[in-house]
């Protein structure tokens, strides 16, 4: 089964993003967007965009776009700023919170744009961002270096479609199946981690009462209740969405 990848290209329309000098953020972003998702389609990912063209959209309605498309991962692309020029650079990846495979797509992300030669600021955490915390699937926002670091812009300029293709392959490592002779991964979607027992017991009966198959996994002190046993992660990703749909909380994993 094929996955559907949504590419965010940052900012547009009115809203030009970051500006540094002639650049504008929402003119770099919508350019690797593009770039990126041409290099999923060649891979066989189903992709959408939320802009093709220089047009707005608030992050509520592209995290709306997405959940109403149902699509397994939302990806956007940013370009970063800071309030002095030549300061900083790097690039981030950002995420709800550290947990399940959008935190695995993340390091995978920012590891491969480490070996284009960006600085590596690593994976961070935004829960108040609204396009990571609105969306119903596994998002992650991709900082693709500071707009107003002139290194930073050499690379994104001269090393363009490594960076393209440096964010595609991070997304392609988690999202391509494994056809070797490996152990086969599990997903499941998890919905609470408590240390009391009765509470993750309360938890359980409610999802078995809903009707979807769970069970509570013990590690490290902690019960896990864990809904699912896919095979598939587009499987896996359906199942993670009728649980956010119907108010839960929830971390893919696997097992």
């Amino acid at each position: 089964m094929a996955y559907t990848v949504m590419i965010d290209a940052g900012h547009g329309g009115k809203d030009p993003g970051a500006v540094y000098q002639e650049r504008r953020e929402k003119d770099d972003t919508l350019k690797l967007a593009m770039a990126v998702g041409q290099i999923l389609q060649e891979n066989g990912i189903h992709v959408v965009y939320t802009r093709t063209t220089d047009v707005y959209e608030t992050p509520y309605e592209k995290a709306m776009e997405a959940n109403n498309a149902r699509v397994d991962f939302f990806v956007s692309i940013h370009r970063n700023s800071y309030p002095q020029a030549n300061a900083v650079s790097g690039v981030e990846v950002l995420v709800y919170d550290k947990n399940g495979l959008k935190n695995e797509m993340a390091e995978e992300i920012a590891d491969q744009l480490e070996t284009v030669g960006y600085v590596n600021l690593g994976v961070k955490e935004r829960p108040n961002l609204v396009v990571l915390r609105r969306t119903k699937m596994p998002a992650i926002l991709v900082e693709a270096g500071f707009i107003n670091s002139d290194t930073d812009n050499k690379l994104f300029d001269q090393n363009f479609d490594a960076t393209a293709r440096a964010i595609a392959d991070g997304i392609l490592d988690v999202l391509q199946e494994d056809t070797g002779e490996g152990e086969e991964k599990i997903y499941r979607v998890q919905t609470g981690a408590f240390r009391n027992p009765d509470n993750a017991n309360r938890m359980l009966n409610e999802l078995l009462e809903e009707g979807y198959s769970a069970a509570i996994y013990e590690r490290d002190g902690l019960f896990l209740v864990q809904a699912g046993n896919e095979s598939s992660l587009a499987d896996a990703a359906a199942l993670e969405r009728r649980l956010k749909r119907d108010g839960y909380a929830t971390v893919l994993v696997t097992k």
